[in-house]
């Protein structure tokens, strides 16, 4: 490169120039690159000069005049803008250093001479265009990064000096290099934040990409490979060894520089997949290009199923300069592109700028859909813009009298063949009549059921409820000949489903009288059926199962050795309070509205003429209930209660002495329990609360229990209970008025997430460390100074699980590499599963959004995995007797009330001054 420079510096005249440089249409004799000023580029469709509209404006250091290269005219006119310097050569002296200098001067040319080339593809027709991405993405490195590698540098030569050393390959040494894995394997062995490999990897091209580490030839991005990268410090042959100050110094920077790559190191890592072409792309780096979609604005409206195809075929497109033209009006459009960085000017001819596009935009569609010239041209508006670009997916519309009835995406399923060994295009459901798409499911039904499927059965209850769907499975009208056709063809699919559906329900439908009395008629209509068609008595036995267990399920043995969940014909005991704080209690089913309980107080008071219901929070905080709310008793909060009044008394209710907690910590009690008891005992409570939720209470808590008149009890227990644990972290620490009591304390329950988090429950896990952070706990800072730098440390570790930048992704890649039995963290799933339901629509167009269907089925089916082993008892705490610590775990007393939290944390440490 350098040779290249001193070459064009020594023969390029310099002019000073004011006025035009060239009209569009002349024949070109020189090229030109600008020293100083500025000057404007225009285009005119007509022969008038004076129709010309500026499409962008040139700034030092770019260049133009490259189509002497093929003697075609002048593309633009070129005016200045002030006075000007530019450095120019002639046609045949340009000509002969591109022959000699091609590969550097592509960078500094526009398409089609410059960094544009073209590959094949045998999937089109058409050629498609690749484009080479500098290895750097900034010429000069920040100051933080700059940093980084510094300390990288200096730590490396400080703990493990081996791994920077001259190294030989095929008779060729190279001063001073590491290795790509090596690397790798250091970083993870020096942070505990790095879960993964491809994480290292990130972070490292975060280096080179700023180029404070290079591979040695300049030829690759970092690989977890056997490949030689040095760093900058040692590009110079005298570089100096770091002083024992500076490895202090280091030393000290360490974990803050390793949170820093973990933090940017997934962009970067992102780019550098983005760079693969598409077909060298690992499933992977698929995943990482579609969660890096989620985020993007453009994508917004676009179904789960595309963007994961977009990922297979997306480019990243780079362009260092602005004024650079991605494409001009009139021509074809081959591609959709979509902002990462920068912005664009969208310029029509004889209207100059129309509107400017920024970060996150798109553009380039129209053309696609419409299959029609590009309607404007694509200007770069600043220097260093960053694209992705590809097309959208075919969509597949069903009509039936002119109405959509399901609409299908097709995904091209390289990875799946037939039966044949031919690679078949697979059509996914994305919207429909509950009817078409039952209808499809059955239709496309195989041996081997597919998600899809599962899909359908653990949602249907949003769209297509029992008393709609059994109907639809057993079809009541037609003549004898239609029904028989009808069981020729889809009996088996029908007893597949259905016993996909009863095995998911299973005791549940024991509550649902339709759903019985189905399973009842469709059970001796299979055993008719099976006279006629011998195939059908495979599955009758199958069918046969689900109808004994549903009969029999209150005479296991196991059941009754295992807590049992709650279920909505259950009646429980229930005190409701009066205004003077008496109570009355009361026994009704847990399924009960609040317009019953009200009835049944009124009952036992004698008179309830105006009576409501409220729920009142241990803060004095009061909801009133509507008379349609069902299951009441089990969404107080952890030391709420509910209140019975007269409606005119409702500003005078006050919360009960009881709401307050303790007043005494219970801190002599439980420090002579063994940390690892507590924590075994909780996670055997946790896994019992957690084993008695319904997959499809899930559903019930985010789409609305009114909305299915069912209880989610057993999911307010569990969720209860995480909030029980994070309070009681507080109550302790808040209530212990000794320091080094306090400390003890941090370090137990520190000690005690550390075992919940060996046992795999997360959620008792996250409980402990949230009521760490807690502000009444987190703001004792005499308290946490005296902690051990050992504790710390693993505090820290622990909170950066915690961290829920780019969607609670450390949390996630953790839980990636567990095999179950887990105990989740059961509020982010709820998280999601609300994320996902407010986020979407369950209707469009009148039609089932199945699409989010799909995706909120997905996010139960990670509650079937976790569950889809049994949890084993520890074999070396099973066999003793810890009832004091069962006891104590499964009665937590704790204050839920954080203004009094606050207050009490204040005056155990006092604002300082």
């Amino acid at each position: 490169t350098q040779q290249f420079l001193t070459k064009t510096t020594t023969t390029l005249p310099q002019q000073c120039v004011a006025g035009y440089i060239f009209r569009q249409g002349d024949i070109g004799t020189n090229w030109y690159a600008v020293l100083t000023g500025s000057l404007d580029v225009k285009v005119s469709d007509t022969s008038n000069h004076q129709d010309a509209v500026t499409i962008c404006t040139l700034g030092i250091g770019t260049a133009f005049g490259e189509s002497i290269l093929d003697n075609t005219p002048r593309h633009a006119t070129i005016v200045t803008r002030e006075n000007s310097e530019l450095l120019r050569i002639e046609q045949k002296d340009f000509k002969a250093l591109w022959e000699k200098y091609r590969q550097y001067m592509s960078g500094l040319l526009a398409p089609p001479y410059g960094v544009m080339e073209t590959g094949s593809n045998n999937d089109s027709k058409h050629p498609v265009i690749m484009w080479h991405v500098p290895l750097r993405v900034t010429s000069v490195p920040s100051e933080k990064i700059l940093r980084a590698g510094k300390v990288l540098r200096t730590a490396i030569l400080s703990r493990a000096p081996h791994m920077i050393r001259d190294r030989k390959y095929h008779l060729k040494t190279y001063r001073q290099c590491c290795v790509g894995t090596e690397l790798v394997d250091w970083i993870m062995q020096q942070s505990s934040c790095v879960h993964l490999r491809t994480q290292a990897v990130g972070m490292w091209q975060v280096l080179l990409e700023d180029g404070v580490l290079n591979h040695v030839d300049q030829e690759q991005h970092f690989q977890d490979k056997y490949l030689f990268y040095r760093f900058l410090d040692d590009e110079h042959e005298d570089a100096p060894m770091p002083t024992e100050e500076e490895k202090k110094e280091c030393d000290e920077e360490l974990q803050d520089i390793m949170l820093l790559l973990s933090q940017i190191g997934p962009d970067a890592h992102m780019r550098m997949i983005l760079r693969k072409p598409p077909g060298q792309r690992t499933i992977d780096d698929l995943e990482i290009i579609y969660e890096e979609l989620l985020h993007i604005k453009a994508l917004s409206h676009l179904s789960t199923t595309v963007k994961r195809e977009l990922a297979g075929v997306l480019v990243f497109e780079s362009h260092p300069k602005a004024g650079t033209v991605l494409f001009n009006q009139g021509e074809e459009g081959t591609s959709w592109y979509i902002i990462l960085k920068g912005s664009v000017n969208v310029v029509i001819y004889g209207k100059g700028v129309v509107c400017t596009l920024h970060e996150g935009d798109d553009f380039g569609k129209l053309a696609l859909v419409n299959d029609a010239p590009r309607a404007a041209s694509i200007v770069l508006r600043e220097d260093n813009c960053h694209f992705l670009r590809d097309v959208e997916a075919n969509t597949v519309r069903l009509k039936e009298h002119e109405q959509d009835v399901l609409v299908l995406e097709k995904i091209p399923a390289g990875s799946r063949t037939s039966n044949q060994g031919n690679t078949q295009p697979k059509y996914i459901v994305m919207s429909g009549t509950p009817e078409k798409i039952l209808e499809h499911f059955l239709e496309t039904m195989r041996l081997e059921t597919t998600v899809s499927v599962h899909d359908f059965v653990m949602m249907h209850c949003v769209f297509m409820p029992n008393n709609q769907l059994c109907p639809a499975l057993m079809p009541s009208q037609g003549t004898e000949q239609e029904k028989m056709d009808y069981a020729l063809n889809n009996k088996r699919r029908v007893i597949r489903l259905v016993l996909l559906w009863a095995a998911l329900y299973g005791d549940l439908l024991q509550e649902d009288e339709a759903a019985m009395a189905f399973l009842e008629e469709f059970y001796v209509s299979v055993s008719d059926d099976t006279r006629v068609i011998a195939a059908l008595k495979d599955q009758l036995p199958e069918l046969e199962k689900h109808k004994v267990l549903l009969h029999h399920f209150n005479t296991s043995d196991e059941r009754t050795q295992k807590r049992q969940p709650i279920r909505e014909s259950d009646e429980i005991l229930f005190k409701v309070y009066c205004l003077d704080h008496t109570y009355t209690t009361i026994r009704i089913p847990v399924l009960s509205s609040v317009k019953e309980v009200i009835s049944a107080v009124a009952d036992k008071l004698g008179s309830g003429d105006g009576l409501i219901l409220v729920k009142m929070s241990s803060g004095g905080e009061k909801v009133l209930l509507k008379p349609n709310d069902v299951s009441v008793f089990t969404t107080l909060s952890v030391n709420g209660r509910l209140f019975a009044c007269p409606r005119d008394q409702f500003d005078t209710l006050t919360p009960l002495q009881e709401q307050e907690g303790p007043s005494t910590g219970t801190v002599g009690t439980f420090e002579l329990m063994s940390s690892k008891d507590l924590a075994y005992q909780m996670t055997i409570y946790e896994w019992e609360l957690f084993n008695c939720v319904h997959e499809l209470e899930l559903l019930y808590h985010t789409f609305g229990r009114h909305s299915f008149k069912k209880t989610t009890a057993n999911l307010d227990l569990f969720l209860r209970r995480f909030n029980e644990i994070q309070f009681w972290v507080v109550t302790e620490i808040c209530l212990c008025s000794q320091l080094s009591k306090r400390v003890q304390l941090l370090k137990k329950f520190i000690k005690i997430a550390a075992h919940c988090k060996e046992y795999k429950n997360l959620n008792s896990f996250f409980a402990l460390i949230m009521g760490l952070s807690n502000v009444a706990v987190s703001r004792l800072t005499m308290t946490w100074e005296k902690l051990p730098s050992k504790f710390k440390k693993i505090y820290a570790e622990f909170e950066s699980l915690m961290d829920p930048s780019r969607n609670h992704r450390p949390y996630r890649l953790a839980v990636a590499k567990l095999e179950p039995p887990v105990i989740p963290f059961m509020p982010l799933l709820i998280k999601d599963m609300t994320f996902t339901h407010e986020g979407n629509k369950t209707f469009i167009d009148s039609l089932v959004n199945f699409e989010k269907m799909r995706m909120i089925s997905n996010t139960v089916r990670t509650v079937k995995f976790c569950r889809s082993q049994p949890f084993t008892p520890d074999a070396s705490l099973a066999n003793k007797n810890h009832q004091d610590v069962r006891n104590y775990v499964r009665q937590l007393s704790v204050i839920d009330n954080q203004r009094t939290l606050s207050q009490m944390s204040h005056r155990l440490e006092p604002r300082r001054a």
